[in-house]
């Protein structure tokens, strides 16, 4: 009884916030603020809303980053460090939160090379998920609804896998991936090669825009359309969508690092079978 209390509780709860939320289609907190103070007459509405997207982008990584300092000092002796808390807290989400991604980075990137990418894959999932879940919070605006955002974290995947493979190969070793294994075809495969890694930041941010672009427009449209309950359906359907982009974000990320940090005998050996 208490259970069932609970959820329809909470249900009623999200589907007033979605329901007024929609009852103003256009709220943000930084518009009502630069309405409030004047400001949005010296900017065009378009220019708010991009500013709107990289200063939310911003007050995701402060959380991240005040959440980091939390962890950190509730691990800062060895015994909080081993001795998992009672029940449901902080450091035990964030420890079942590490332990997944590590098991996904063993998965991909192997025993031996998992834990060394491990920070860069944990850090952009949790960058991406809270980026794409705050949209379902009234008065917030998706960063990963902005192209520029999204473009950014392709660059960035971009930049760091090819570094990675010129660190561990080589410059020179690096860059002969691409032209090949056959030494008289590598005029014609070089260049497609490298065609189809720059292609890679590009897909990478198209893919994460255009889904949470089509999911903020479709929880936008029903809250305005549908019954106070139904929102709550598209919030948790949302939910979903923000996991699954960010996942399949890290998990070509990994894709591309593995094949960018692959050695050249490996790949030889693998192409004779």
């Amino acid at each position: 009884m208490k259970k069932i209390f609970t959820v329809t509780f909470l249900t009623s709860i999200f589907s007033a916030i979605t329901s007024s939320a929609s009852a103003s289609e256009g709220f943000t907190w930084l518009s009502q603020f630069a309405n409030a103070t004047g400001i949005e007459e010296l900017f065009h509405h378009n220019e708010i809303e991009h500013f709107e997207h990289v200063l939310t982008f911003f007050f995701v990584g402060l959380l991240l980053l005040v959440g980091a300092f939390v962890y950190r000092s509730k691990t800062a002796n060895r015994e909080a460090a081993v001795v998992p808390d009672k029940g449901i807290s902080f450091k035990n989400i964030s420890e079942m939160y590490g332990s997944f991604i590590l098991t996904q980075c063993r998965a991909v990137l192997g025993e031996k090379d998992g834990p060394k990418y491990f920070p860069f894959v944990a850090t952009i999932f949790i960058l991406i998920f809270i980026s794409n879940a705050i949209g379902l919070i009234p008065g917030f605006l998706p960063p990963t609804e902005s192209i520029n955002t999204t473009l950014a974290l392709g660059v960035f995947s971009f930049l760091y896998f090819n570094i990675k493979g010129c660190k561990e190969l080589g410059t020179i070793n690096y860059l002969k991936h691409f032209a090949g294994p056959l030494w008289y075809m590598a005029v014609l495969i070089f260049p497609i090669e490298i065609i189809s890694v720059c292609i890679r930041p590009i897909s990478l941010a198209l893919r994460l825009y255009g889904n949470m672009y089509g999911d903020h427009t479709v929880l936008g449209t029903f809250s305005n359309l549908a019954p106070l309950g139904v929102p709550v359906v598209f919030m948790l359907l949302g939910l979903l969508v923000s996991f699954i982009q960010a996942y399949v974000f890290i998990m070509l990320s990994m894709v591309y690092v593995s094949l960018a940090t692959a050695h050249q005998d490996h790949g030889e050996h693998a192409a004779h079978h």
